[in-house]
Protein backbone atom coordinates (compact mmCIF):
# COMPACT_ATOMS: atom_id res chain seq x y z
CA UNK A 1 0.00 0.00 0.00
CA UNK A 2 0.90 3.63 -0.04
CA UNK A 3 1.56 4.14 -3.74
CA UNK A 4 2.71 7.70 -4.38
CA UNK A 5 1.63 9.47 -7.55
CA UNK A 6 2.21 12.98 -8.73
CA UNK A 7 -0.46 15.10 -7.16
CA UNK A 8 -0.07 17.69 -9.89
CA UNK A 9 -0.98 15.37 -12.75
CA UNK A 10 -4.43 16.11 -14.07
CA UNK A 11 -6.47 15.88 -17.18
CA UNK A 12 -6.97 19.17 -18.98
CA UNK A 13 -9.81 21.01 -17.29
CA UNK A 14 -10.24 18.29 -14.67
CA UNK A 15 -10.02 18.55 -10.88
CA UNK A 16 -6.64 19.39 -9.39
CA UNK A 17 -4.92 20.18 -6.12
CA UNK A 18 -3.88 23.63 -7.32
CA UNK A 19 -6.28 25.47 -4.99
CA UNK A 20 -5.32 23.39 -1.95
CA UNK A 21 -1.61 23.78 -2.74
CA UNK A 22 -2.03 27.54 -3.08
CA UNK A 23 -4.11 28.04 0.07
CA UNK A 24 -1.78 25.94 2.25
CA UNK A 25 1.50 27.15 0.72
CA UNK A 26 2.45 29.59 3.53
CA UNK A 27 1.81 26.94 6.17
CA UNK A 28 3.60 24.24 4.15
CA UNK A 29 6.67 26.46 3.89
CA UNK A 30 6.70 26.47 7.68
CA UNK A 31 6.17 22.70 7.74
CA UNK A 32 9.10 22.16 5.38
CA UNK A 33 11.36 24.33 7.53
CA UNK A 34 10.22 22.41 10.60
CA UNK A 35 10.94 19.08 8.93
CA UNK A 36 14.46 20.12 7.94
CA UNK A 37 15.18 21.40 11.44
CA UNK A 38 14.02 18.18 13.08
CA UNK A 39 15.95 15.61 11.02
CA UNK A 40 19.27 16.87 12.31
CA UNK A 41 21.29 14.45 14.42
CA UNK A 42 24.90 13.85 15.41
CA UNK A 43 24.39 10.32 14.11
CA UNK A 44 25.25 10.91 10.46
CA UNK A 45 23.11 8.16 8.98
CA UNK A 46 19.87 9.56 10.45
CA UNK A 47 19.69 12.79 8.43
CA UNK A 48 21.01 10.98 5.33
CA UNK A 49 18.22 8.43 5.32
CA UNK A 50 15.52 10.84 6.41
CA UNK A 51 16.40 13.38 3.73
CA UNK A 52 16.64 10.67 1.07
CA UNK A 53 12.95 9.92 1.52
CA UNK A 54 11.79 13.43 2.40
CA UNK A 55 13.49 14.92 -0.68
CA UNK A 56 12.38 12.17 -3.06
CA UNK A 57 8.98 13.58 -3.93
CA UNK A 58 5.40 13.29 -2.81
CA UNK A 59 3.27 16.38 -2.26
CA UNK A 60 2.60 15.89 1.46
CA UNK A 61 -1.15 15.66 1.16
CA UNK A 62 -1.65 14.56 4.77
CA UNK A 63 0.06 17.57 6.40
CA UNK A 64 -1.69 19.83 3.88
CA UNK A 65 -4.99 18.48 5.17
CA UNK A 66 -3.98 19.29 8.76
CA UNK A 67 -3.35 22.88 7.71
CA UNK A 68 -6.54 22.93 5.64
CA UNK A 69 -8.88 21.72 8.40
CA UNK A 70 -7.31 24.12 10.91
CA UNK A 71 -7.96 26.99 8.50
CA UNK A 72 -11.43 25.67 7.74
CA UNK A 73 -12.14 25.95 11.47
CA UNK A 74 -10.73 29.50 11.78
CA UNK A 75 -7.65 28.48 13.78
CA UNK A 76 -5.24 31.27 14.62
CA UNK A 77 -1.80 30.26 15.79
CA UNK A 78 1.22 28.16 14.79
CA UNK A 79 0.37 24.83 16.41
CA UNK A 80 -1.06 23.45 13.17
CA UNK A 81 2.38 23.72 11.54
CA UNK A 82 4.01 21.48 14.18
CA UNK A 83 1.13 19.00 14.02
CA UNK A 84 1.34 18.92 10.22
CA UNK A 85 5.09 18.25 10.43
CA UNK A 86 4.40 15.51 13.00
CA UNK A 87 1.87 13.95 10.62
CA UNK A 88 4.44 13.95 7.81
CA UNK A 89 7.06 12.36 10.07
CA UNK A 90 4.56 9.65 11.03
CA UNK A 91 3.85 9.02 7.37
CA UNK A 92 7.54 8.93 6.44
CA UNK A 93 8.24 6.48 9.27
CA UNK A 94 5.53 4.14 8.04
CA UNK A 95 7.01 4.26 4.51
CA UNK A 96 10.43 3.27 5.85
CA UNK A 97 8.89 0.42 7.83
CA UNK A 98 6.60 -0.63 4.96
CA UNK A 99 9.49 -0.99 2.52
CA UNK A 100 11.27 -3.33 4.92
CA UNK A 101 8.17 -5.45 5.54
CA UNK A 102 7.35 -5.59 1.81
CA UNK A 103 10.96 -6.08 0.61
CA UNK A 104 10.34 -3.11 -1.70
CA UNK A 105 13.17 -2.01 -3.98
CA UNK A 106 11.69 1.29 -5.15
CA UNK A 107 10.01 4.22 -3.39
CA UNK A 108 8.73 7.23 -5.36
CA UNK A 109 10.74 6.22 -8.41
CA UNK A 110 14.04 5.98 -6.49
CA UNK A 111 15.82 3.18 -4.69
CA UNK A 112 14.18 2.53 -1.33
CA UNK A 113 16.26 3.50 1.69
CA UNK A 114 16.60 -0.15 2.67
CA UNK A 115 18.40 -0.85 -0.63
CA UNK A 116 21.00 1.83 0.17
CA UNK A 117 21.43 1.58 3.95
CA UNK A 118 19.87 -1.78 4.86
CA UNK A 119 16.76 -2.91 6.71
CA UNK A 120 18.04 -2.30 10.20
CA UNK A 121 18.94 1.34 9.59
CA UNK A 122 15.64 2.00 7.81
CA UNK A 123 13.60 0.66 10.72
CA UNK A 124 15.61 2.57 13.32
CA UNK A 125 15.46 5.88 11.43
CA UNK A 126 11.71 5.35 11.13
CA UNK A 127 11.64 5.01 14.92
CA UNK A 128 13.66 8.24 15.24
CA UNK A 129 11.13 10.11 13.09
CA UNK A 130 8.25 8.78 15.19
CA UNK A 131 10.04 10.04 18.30
CA UNK A 132 10.45 13.49 16.74
CA UNK A 133 6.78 13.47 15.73
CA UNK A 134 5.68 12.86 19.31
CA UNK A 135 8.01 15.58 20.60
CA UNK A 136 6.31 18.10 18.29
CA UNK A 137 2.85 16.94 19.37
CA UNK A 138 3.78 17.50 23.01
CA UNK A 139 5.15 20.97 22.21
CA UNK A 140 1.77 22.02 20.79
CA UNK A 141 0.28 21.43 24.23
CA UNK A 142 -3.01 19.82 23.22
CA UNK A 143 -3.60 16.56 25.05
CA UNK A 144 -6.60 15.85 22.82
CA UNK A 145 -4.54 16.23 19.62
CA UNK A 146 -1.79 14.10 21.15
CA UNK A 147 -4.37 11.44 21.99
CA UNK A 148 -5.78 11.42 18.44
CA UNK A 149 -2.38 11.14 16.75
CA UNK A 150 -0.94 8.61 19.21
CA UNK A 151 -4.06 6.47 18.80
CA UNK A 152 -3.59 6.68 15.04
CA UNK A 153 -0.02 5.41 15.42
CA UNK A 154 -1.35 2.38 17.30
CA UNK A 155 -4.06 1.74 14.70
CA UNK A 156 -1.54 2.00 11.86
CA UNK A 157 0.68 -0.60 13.52
CA UNK A 158 -2.36 -2.86 14.00
CA UNK A 159 -3.16 -2.42 10.31
CA UNK A 160 0.39 -3.42 9.40
CA UNK A 161 0.15 -6.60 11.46
CA UNK A 162 -3.30 -7.34 10.06
CA UNK A 163 -1.95 -7.03 6.53
CA UNK A 164 0.78 -9.52 7.40
CA UNK A 165 -1.90 -11.93 8.63
CA UNK A 166 -3.77 -11.62 5.33
CA UNK A 167 -0.64 -11.62 3.13
CA UNK A 168 -0.93 -13.95 0.14
CA UNK A 169 -4.24 -15.26 1.55
CA UNK A 170 -6.64 -15.45 -1.39
CA UNK A 171 -9.52 -16.19 0.99
CA UNK A 172 -9.37 -12.59 2.30
CA UNK A 173 -12.82 -11.00 2.13
CA UNK A 174 -13.64 -7.47 1.03
CA UNK A 175 -14.59 -6.53 4.59
CA UNK A 176 -11.27 -7.86 5.91
CA UNK A 177 -9.33 -5.98 3.26
CA UNK A 178 -11.16 -2.73 3.99
CA UNK A 179 -10.34 -3.23 7.67
CA UNK A 180 -6.65 -3.25 6.71
CA UNK A 181 -7.11 -0.09 4.62
CA UNK A 182 -8.84 1.68 7.50
CA UNK A 183 -5.85 0.89 9.68
CA UNK A 184 -2.88 1.30 7.36
CA UNK A 185 -4.02 4.24 5.26
CA UNK A 186 -7.23 5.89 6.44
CA UNK A 187 -6.25 6.20 10.12
CA UNK A 188 -3.54 8.79 9.44
CA UNK A 189 -5.73 10.71 6.98
CA UNK A 190 -8.46 10.80 9.64
CA UNK A 191 -6.16 11.94 12.45
CA UNK A 192 -4.46 14.52 10.23
CA UNK A 193 -7.85 16.08 9.55
CA UNK A 194 -9.27 15.78 13.08
CA UNK A 195 -6.50 17.66 14.88
CA UNK A 196 -7.31 20.85 12.93
CA UNK A 197 -10.69 21.48 14.59
CA UNK A 198 -9.31 20.22 17.92
CA UNK A 199 -6.66 22.91 18.23
CA UNK A 200 -9.19 25.45 16.88
CA UNK A 201 -11.37 24.56 19.91
CA UNK A 202 -14.31 23.51 17.76
CA UNK A 203 -16.97 21.12 19.04
CA UNK A 204 -17.62 17.45 18.41
CA UNK A 205 -19.64 18.16 15.26
CA UNK A 206 -16.70 19.80 13.49
CA UNK A 207 -14.22 17.25 14.83
CA UNK A 208 -16.37 14.33 13.67
CA UNK A 209 -16.97 15.94 10.28
CA UNK A 210 -13.27 16.45 9.63
CA UNK A 211 -12.44 12.95 10.84
CA UNK A 212 -15.10 11.47 8.54
CA UNK A 213 -13.73 13.49 5.63
CA UNK A 214 -10.22 12.17 6.28
CA UNK A 215 -11.29 8.57 6.81
CA UNK A 216 -13.32 8.35 3.61
CA UNK A 217 -10.79 10.27 1.55
CA UNK A 218 -8.07 7.92 2.80
CA UNK A 219 -10.05 4.83 1.81
CA UNK A 220 -10.87 6.29 -1.61
CA UNK A 221 -7.21 7.24 -2.10
CA UNK A 222 -6.02 3.69 -1.36
CA UNK A 223 -8.64 2.03 -3.56
CA UNK A 224 -7.60 4.20 -6.49
CA UNK A 225 -3.98 3.18 -5.81
CA UNK A 226 -5.11 -0.45 -5.91
CA UNK A 227 -6.70 0.11 -9.31
CA UNK A 228 -3.71 2.06 -10.64
CA UNK A 229 -1.33 -0.78 -9.85
CA UNK A 230 -3.02 -2.85 -12.53
CA UNK A 231 -3.82 -0.07 -14.96
CA UNK A 232 -1.64 2.95 -14.16
CA UNK A 233 1.44 4.44 -15.80
CA UNK A 234 4.74 3.62 -14.10
CA UNK A 235 6.03 7.19 -14.33
CA UNK A 236 2.97 8.44 -12.46
CA UNK A 237 3.00 5.64 -9.90
CA UNK A 238 6.58 6.15 -8.78
CA UNK A 239 6.92 2.36 -9.03
CA UNK A 240 6.38 -0.32 -11.63
CA UNK A 241 2.88 -1.23 -12.71
CA UNK A 242 2.04 -4.61 -11.22
CA UNK A 243 4.35 -4.35 -8.21
CA UNK A 244 1.49 -5.25 -5.84
CA UNK A 245 0.97 -8.43 -7.87
CA UNK A 246 4.68 -9.31 -7.93
CA UNK A 247 4.87 -8.81 -4.17
CA UNK A 248 1.90 -11.14 -3.69
CA UNK A 249 -0.27 -8.42 -2.16
CA UNK A 250 -3.97 -8.98 -1.72
CA UNK A 251 -5.71 -5.79 -2.87
CA UNK A 252 -9.36 -5.14 -3.72
CA UNK A 253 -9.11 -5.96 -7.46
CA UNK A 254 -7.67 -9.34 -6.48
CA UNK A 255 -10.33 -9.93 -3.82
CA UNK A 256 -13.13 -9.17 -6.29
CA UNK A 257 -11.57 -11.26 -9.08
CA UNK A 258 -11.05 -14.24 -6.80
CA UNK A 259 -14.58 -14.10 -5.39
CA UNK A 260 -16.15 -13.80 -8.84
CA UNK A 261 -13.89 -16.32 -10.57
CA UNK A 262 -14.45 -19.91 -11.60
CA UNK A 263 -12.41 -22.83 -10.24
CA UNK A 264 -9.58 -22.48 -12.77
CA UNK A 265 -9.30 -18.74 -12.15
CA UNK A 266 -9.18 -19.25 -8.39
CA UNK A 267 -6.48 -21.87 -8.91
CA UNK A 268 -4.54 -19.27 -10.91
CA UNK A 269 -4.71 -16.75 -8.06
CA UNK A 270 -3.49 -19.37 -5.59
CA UNK A 271 -0.53 -20.22 -7.85
CA UNK A 272 0.30 -16.58 -8.46
CA UNK A 273 -0.09 -15.14 -4.97
CA UNK A 274 0.25 -18.05 -2.56
CA UNK A 275 2.87 -20.06 -4.48
CA UNK A 276 4.76 -17.09 -5.90
CA UNK A 277 4.25 -17.67 -9.64
CA UNK A 278 3.89 -13.98 -10.55
CA UNK A 279 6.00 -13.12 -13.59
CA UNK A 280 5.02 -10.97 -16.56
CA UNK A 281 2.99 -13.77 -18.17
CA UNK A 282 0.99 -14.26 -14.98
CA UNK A 283 0.51 -10.48 -14.61
CA UNK A 284 -1.01 -10.35 -18.09
CA UNK A 285 -3.35 -13.21 -17.19
CA UNK A 286 -4.28 -11.50 -13.93
CA UNK A 287 -5.25 -8.34 -15.79
CA UNK A 288 -7.31 -10.36 -18.28
CA UNK A 289 -9.23 -12.00 -15.42
CA UNK A 290 -9.76 -8.63 -13.74
CA UNK A 291 -11.12 -7.18 -16.95
CA UNK A 292 -13.51 -10.11 -17.34
CA UNK A 293 -14.94 -9.55 -13.86
CA UNK A 294 -14.88 -5.73 -13.94
CA UNK A 295 -12.66 -5.78 -10.86
CA UNK A 296 -10.83 -2.54 -11.70
CA UNK A 297 -14.01 -0.66 -12.61
CA UNK A 298 -15.75 -1.81 -9.45
CA UNK A 299 -12.75 -0.88 -7.30
CA UNK A 300 -12.95 2.63 -8.77
CA UNK A 301 -16.70 2.66 -8.15
CA UNK A 302 -16.09 1.75 -4.51
CA UNK A 303 -13.62 4.64 -4.33
CA UNK A 304 -16.26 7.01 -5.73
CA UNK A 305 -18.63 5.86 -2.99
CA UNK A 306 -16.14 6.73 -0.25
CA UNK A 307 -15.29 9.96 -2.04
CA UNK A 308 -18.95 10.96 -1.95
CA UNK A 309 -19.04 10.34 1.81
CA UNK A 310 -15.93 12.50 2.24
CA UNK A 311 -17.61 15.33 0.35
CA UNK A 312 -20.83 14.98 2.37
CA UNK A 313 -18.86 15.18 5.63
CA UNK A 314 -17.96 18.82 4.89
CA UNK A 315 -21.59 19.87 4.45
CA UNK A 316 -21.73 21.47 7.91
CA UNK A 317 -19.05 24.03 6.99
CA UNK A 318 -19.70 27.35 5.30
CA UNK A 319 -18.79 27.73 1.64
CA UNK A 320 -15.24 29.10 1.64
CA UNK A 321 -12.26 28.81 -0.72
CA UNK A 322 -10.67 26.26 1.66
CA UNK A 323 -13.79 24.10 1.73
CA UNK A 324 -14.00 24.20 -2.06
CA UNK A 325 -10.33 23.21 -2.34
CA UNK A 326 -10.92 20.25 -0.02
CA UNK A 327 -13.91 19.12 -2.06
CA UNK A 328 -11.85 19.37 -5.24
CA UNK A 329 -9.10 17.33 -3.56
CA UNK A 330 -11.58 14.45 -3.27
CA UNK A 331 -12.49 14.73 -6.95
CA UNK A 332 -8.82 14.87 -7.89
CA UNK A 333 -7.93 11.74 -5.93
CA UNK A 334 -10.69 9.84 -7.75
CA UNK A 335 -9.73 11.30 -11.13
CA UNK A 336 -6.22 9.82 -10.91
CA UNK A 337 -7.71 6.57 -12.21
CA UNK A 338 -8.47 8.16 -15.59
Amino acid sequence: MGVVVSLEEKASGGPSLDALLSLTRPGMEGVNRMILSRVGSDVEMIPEIARHLIDSGGKRLRPMLTLATATLCDYEGEGHVKLAAAVEFMHTATLLHDDVVDDSEMRRGKLAARMLWGNEASVLVGDFLLGQAFKMMVEVGSLHALDVLSTAATVIAEGEVMQLAFAKNTATTEDEYLQVVRGKTAALFAAACEVGPIIANKGKAEQSACRSYGTNLGIAFQLIDDALDYGGVATKLGKNTGDDFREGKITLPVVLSYRRGNDSERAFWKRALEDGQHGDVELAEAMTIMKKHRAIEDTIERARHYGAMARDALAIFADTPMKRSMLEAVDFCISRAH
